[in-house]
């Protein structure tokens, strides 16, 4: 449920794309982003540092795609995201110690800490790489394609590596 509750912007974004243009598309990505804080205030009585992280940079980047017209605002956003989400997993695991694939995972499955650090820094080049792919979609191939992407691609290989991550921890797991 959490992951539709995560997607929903991003499907709103897709469905305003589809019924208008980029721009409305923007505005309801914005709209429905603050939508999950407020949501998420109300039901759970905190708010997810990276959803903030995430209402905070739509708003900058979304907010400046409207201001100035220009779409490759709202296209850098993903990268962007997937960026920093990156740097932090390398920065936290090599400068505070502190390894934050295991602070999500860690109570589910019990793993040593040498495969802990090797699923961070597989997740950090993973969402390097998919900072990269989005922003070679978003200027090679058409703005429809882009959007197409952000929805069914950027969802389907998240998926494909959270079956990845599963595989490598079960291995772990069994040897």
């Amino acid at each position: 449920m959490k992951f539709l509750f995560d997607l929903f912007p991003v499907i709103l974004f897709f469905i305003a794309y589809k019924f208008s243009n980029i721009y409305t598309a923007t505005l309801v990505v914005i709209g429905a982003t603050f939508f999950q804080v407020i949501y998420s205030k109300l039901k759970h009585k905190r708010i997810d540092k990276l959803l903030i992280f995430n209402a905070v940079l739509i708003s900058i980047l979304g907010g400046t795609t409207l201001w100035l017209h220009n779409t490759n605002f709202i296209k850098w956003k993903p990268s962007i995201l997937y960026w920093l989400l990156a740097s932090s997993l390398l920065f936290f695991q090599y400068f505070k110690k502190n390894n934050l694939v295991k602070n999500l995972m860690g109570q589910q499955i019990k793993l040593n800490d040498k495969t802990w650090n090797q699923l961070n820094i597989m997740s950090a080049l993973f969402f390097t790489l998919l900072g990269v792919l989005n922003l070679y979609v978003a200027y090679h191939f058409s703005e429809n394609a882009w959007v197409n992407f952000k929805l069914f691609g950027i969802t389907g290989l998240i998926m494909v590596y959270a079956i990845i991550i599963g595989i490598v921890a079960s291995k772990a797991i069994h040897k």
